[in-house]
């Protein structure tokens, strides 16, 4: 019996398991110690008033033998399609229900979608970059190719025509830097991978945070992308569903690679190994996009939005490099006195009781950056950032 070895290649521990190791044993050492978190991307606000109804409606259903429902599609229920269908029309996108897949969240969906596609693929990533578009194509084997993203080009790079690649990793808005593409700058991605008879894999999960018209918050977007992207979604963030799990995928019919369609392989990857997403669970999606669920929802993304500003106001103030905050939950900063990421986070976690997300961890390029979110509520957000302010402000006076 042999095991899969590129295992052995991927770091013994996931970036947010080594910070939550850190924490515990510095609360332990600290019991008294208020510590408020900003690290991991985990929102705090309940689920909205019209998902919590649509819940009890379904558990309802589920008691009663003539509304009871067993097994359900594994691709999505139809109803649910039906709501994503109307979700991306409102932007001019128009969506075959069977382009849908609901999932239980980007993440899984992320990695499992490598079924599909070889092991000698190339695979281009930015840096700094979300851990699980790399950890997943190392567990596979794949040779991965990195992209600098930097202060230079506002974290958003752009294809390099020396560069080819089978496999695209984007992500707008960004995690961890919060940078947006426009939509010039992902046409310019659509017509190299087309060019170049590559596939975008389009991680959406952010895409309700853009509060700017012009840009653009689907990669369906931009003209030519049906037959190069594929895009995840997700409701973890855009409705609070980190516990509740529910999120999507869309494989356009025009999509193919070998002659072979790339939608009729996921719908047979998806009926082989996933059973689908629990009736009570869509039942909720779905009242997420009803008019009363997306007002409900765009004013807790609204609340969030809020805290980020709080944050992105301070460091304005102290002047400190910073991107992100705007069209996003998350804010990338500039460590500072040119402090590694790490350092700054002890730091930060022993001086301020603060926990944010060392860029390291993101990649080469995210050394002396750091990650902090606005998933908090905003009364710890406003306690987190007066830390912040005297911990930088005492720096700067040295």
């Amino acid at each position: 019996m042999n095991i899969n070895h590129n295992f052995q290649n991927v770091a013994d521990s996931y970036l947010f398991s080594t910070i939550a190791k850190k924490v515990a044993e510095y609360q332990q050492e600290n019991p008294k110690a208020d510590i408020i978190r900003l690290g991991i991307g985990d929102v705090t606000m309940p689920l909205v008033p019209a998902v919590i109804e649509a819940l009890h409606g379904a558990v309802d259903e589920m008691g009663k033998k003539e509304t009871f429902h067993g097994y359900g599609p594994e691709q999505g229920y139809g109803f649910l399609k039906e709501a994503l269908k109307g979700y991306y029309a409102q932007r001019g996108i128009e969506l075959d229900g069977d382009e849908i897949f609901v999932s239980d969240g980007a993440k899984s969906d992320v990695g499992n979608i490598l079924n599909l596609f070889s092991q000698d693929n190339t695979v281009l990533v930015p840096d700094p970059v979300y851990p699980v578009y790399v950890d997943t194509n190392i567990m596979d084997g794949r040779k991965i190719l990195y992209m600098n993203a930097n202060a230079d080009n506002g974290f958003l790079p752009l294809p390099d025509p020396a560069v080819k690649a089978d496999l695209i990793y984007l992500c707008s808005p960004n995690n961890p830097t919060g940078a947006v593409y426009s939509h010039a700058q992902l046409k310019q991605w659509v017509d190299y991978a087309n060019e170049n008879h590559a596939v975008i894999l389009f991680d959406a999960a952010y895409e309700a945070f853009v509060g700017d018209k012009s840009l653009p918050r689907s990669i369906f977007e931009i003209d030519g992308a049906r037959t190069c992207a594929i895009e995840f979604c997700s409701l973890s963030k855009t409705a609070g569903f980190t516990g509740t799990r529910c999120g999507y995928t869309v494989v356009p019919f025009d999509l193919e690679s070998d002659g072979v369609k790339l939608n009729k392989m996921w719908l047979r990857r998806q009926t082989t190994k996933f059973n689908g997403v629990p009736y009570i669970v869509q039942k909720g999606a779905a009242a997420v996009f009803s008019d009363e669920g997306q007002k409900q929802s765009h004013q807790v993304i609204g609340y969030y939005k809020q805290n980020a500003k709080v944050i992105a106001d301070a460091l304005k103030e102290l002047g400190v490099w910073f991107t992100g905050g705007e069209h996003s939950p998350y804010i990338w900063l500039q460590c500072p006195n040119g402090m590694a990421s790490w350092d700054f986070f002890d730091l930060l976690l022993k001086e301020g009781n603060v926990v944010g997300t060392p860029g390291a961890g993101f990649g080469k390029n995210g050394e002396g950056f750091f990650r902090l979110t606005a998933f908090n509520d905003l009364e710890n957000t406003r306690k987190a950032v007066e830390r912040i302010k005297k911990v930088l402000s005492s720096l700067q006076a040295i």
